[in-house]
């Protein structure tokens, strides 16, 4: 269980980030045609999961636009931003920020992905959302790299997140 800082104030999350080493959890999580995807439709690419709670705050959406001008610099690796936003919602965030290169996903039907990913708040005004977090898996579904912020007003270091997917 991990601690950040939502508006001053402690939350906890439902466990830990994956290790760095371990296989990633496997996860079923919804396109934005409702179609439902898993870790390996994305096999032998790197991918960046950048979770949040919701497109419609203010950092999430930050973040989802940083990775988007950083996608053309990663060949070979997919984008993938992780909430509980209904997949009609993320649709219409990413065409409306004209966001193409990243891939939301939403959790809507399945909420296995962030207690099995160790990001779901337990407590607080954020309960059974997802906390910000980023994790990047290899090719081989290797987890290389976790990053989560002590405060959910934080955006992610990017130039972390570049660095290990570049190996």
């Amino acid at each position: 269980m991990a601690e950040v800082l939502f508006k001053g104030n402690k939350v906890h999350t439902s466990g830990k980030l994956p290790k760095v080493g371990a296989r990633a959890p496997d996860f079923r999580l919804t396109r934005g045609d409702l179609v439902e995807v898993s870790l390996q439709d994305f096999a032998g690419k790197k991918k960046i999961l950048s979770i949040v709670h919701s497109l419609d705050t203010g950092t999430c959406a930050a973040s989802a636009k940083a990775f988007e001008a950083r996608a053309a610099q990663l060949p070979g690796t997919v984008i993938l931003t992780v909430s509980n936003d209904l997949p009609f919602a993320q649709k219409r965030f990413c065409e409306a920020e004209n966001i193409h290169a990243v891939v939301p996903l939403s959790q809507m039907r399945d909420r296995k992905f962030g207690r099995d990913y160790g990001v779901e708040y337990l407590d607080g005004l954020l309960a059974g959302l997802l906390a910000r977090t980023v994790v990047v898996i290899d090719e081989n579904d290797r987890v290389v790299y976790t990053q989560q912020g002590p405060d959910t007003s934080q955006e992610p270091d990017y130039e972390a997140v570049l660095k290990a997917v570049r190996g």
